[in-house]
């Protein structure tokens, strides 16, 4: 999974103040994306508020995402849940399209329900027969309650090595991804499949590529695209510290709160995120209007 690796932006879904997807900001925003400084993009994940969204409006973002991207990037779709039955069917719905149209789906650990370690080796072992094209497994407890752990991760990989392409790990546990970097590094006991570790936190990308890891999925990359690229590509710390404290402000309130924020003021989106989620303070903003004009400098 090659075109996978380096740096792919978790893409955020713009709406406009009658609670619509605003197809124009969206071309905007991915003419950002198509500038050379992303690998790939990540449609309808978290960051995308695919939560919040209905399966016409869903169906529609993918298909005009996919029709303007024209092949230019691969293409990761988030489909995941807490319902193994209803993401299965989901998969086996979109078998055609998933294999026409995108490189992998990111598939979220089951939230809310809070699996032990053999539901979750379950529920990805499912996934992996019912998806067409290859998995990456997302684990971030800050949001599902559990933490998929290593020695679950490699179980999963070696039971369905053809199919699972890699994990996005956003547990901010260094430790934890080491480990799974260095147990995914042998080879499989059937041969086969690349087993990809990608940061899912903007904050710690240089550390997990310097582990070994495979690179970044970026919420920050919405905004700030070749900067996020020459901090995964070069492994720029110098360049990764000065944004830490955008970081920290980007997820202040929320994800994707703070994004949607500074890209208003960029002028590439309406800042409009949908209920429960509301649009960042006023406090923030400002923070983040300050922030910005340092990281000019």
């Amino acid at each position: 999974m090659k075109e996978l690796r380096g740096l792919g932006t978790a893409l955020i879904t713009p709406f406009d103040a009658n609670g619509n997807v605003d197809y124009k900001a969206l071309e905007r925003l991915l003419d950002t994306q198509l500038t050379g400084y992303i690998d790939y993009i990540v449609v309808l994940g978290t960051t995308g508020e695919a939560a919040t969204m209905t399966a016409d409006e869903k169906r529609e973002v993918r298909r005009f995402i996919v029709d303007y991207v024209h092949g230019r990037l691969p293409l990761v779709l988030g489909v995941g849940g807490n319902n193994t039955a209803a993401v299965c069917a989901e998969l086996k719905a979109m078998h055609d399209e998933l294999k026409r149209d995108y490189a992998a789906i990111l598939s979220v650990c089951p939230y809310y329900n809070k699996p032990n370690q053999e539901g979750l080796y379950q529920h990805f072992c499912k996934v992996a027969e019912a998806s067409p094209i290859p998995v990456i497994l997302y684990n971030v407890p800050g949001r599902t309650g559990v933490n998929l752990l290593p020695e679950t991760v490699i179980r999963i990989y070696e039971a369905h090595p053809d199919k699972i392409a890699g994990i996005k790990e956003a547990s901010g546990n260094l430790e934890q991804i080491k480990q799974i970097i260095q147990a995914s590094s042998r080879p499989s006991p059937k041969g086969k499949g690349e087993f990809l570790v990608i940061s899912g936190d903007d904050g710690i990308a240089c550390e997990v590529m310097q582990a070994g890891g495979s690179g970044l999925i970026s919420v920050a990359s919405n905004a700030f695209a070749e900067d996020f690229w020459h901090i995964v590509h070069d492994r720029d710390t110098a360049l990764q510290a000065k944004y830490a404290q955008m970081v920290r402000l980007l997820f202040a309130e929320g994800n994707p709160v703070g994004i949607k924020a500074v890209l208003a003021q960029k002028g590439i989106i309406q800042d409009y995120v949908r209920l429960p989620l509301v649009p960042a303070s006023k406090e923030l903003e400002e923070k983040i209007k300050v922030e910005s004009g340092k990281l000019k400098v």
